[in-house]
């Protein structure tokens, strides 16, 4: 029975730190430091702990298999929850003809911001459609794009916004 626990206590502390060593990769490059460190703390814990269960209790090789185990499973688990959290923000692309619906016109209808230029592509003139927006918006608004234009060309891409240009915008916008 003692195996059985120990075996199961490090899966759970490596499900936690590779689980919270997702998160915590993300809110750094999101800039928000002081929570990263905060998430680095508990990451290395639960890491030193399932180590130290590990490497005092070597003679039985169900141990190094749930380390492993732990590890993948906190991969995929932090992987999902990074997605739930959609933290940040996206710039979305989307490229139409310029005979198709105008995608803009839906977006900004549900409340979207979007800058649309002219060009020409390939094949013609085509729109490019921008949008900045949070990352939990992103599958609202591509499910527009697709009701409204099913054939775009659509890119979604991490970004960060600057800092000076957040103040400016803030004083200039009120927000």
């Amino acid at each position: 029975m003692e195996l059985f626990l120990g075996s199961l206590l490090i899966f759970v502390l490596r499900i936690g730190d590779v689980g919270i060593a997702s998160v915590r990769i993300v809110t750094l490059m999101r800039g928000k430091i002081w929570l990263a460190a905060l998430l680095g703390f508990f990451e290395s814990l639960f890491w030193v702990s399932a180590a130290a269960i590990v490497f005092t209790n070597l003679d039985h090789p169900i141990r190094i298999i749930s380390f492993a185990a732990g590890f993948a499973t906190g991969t995929m688990i932090g992987g999902f929850v990074e997605r739930w959290l959609a933290m940040g923000t996206a710039l979305l692309r989307v490229i139409t003809p310029i005979e198709s619906a105008p995608v803009a016109e839906a977006l900004r209808a549900a409340g979207y911001a979007v800058t649309v230029l002219n060009a020409e592509g390939r094949d013609g003139e085509v729109r490019l459609n921008f949008m900045v927006l949070p990352r939990r918006k992103v599958k609202d608004a591509l499910a527009i794009v697709h009701r409204v234009s099913p054939d775009a060309f659509i890119t979604v891409e991490d970004i960060r916004i600057a800092e000076l240009e957040r103040t400016k915008r803030s004083a200039v916008f009120g927000g």
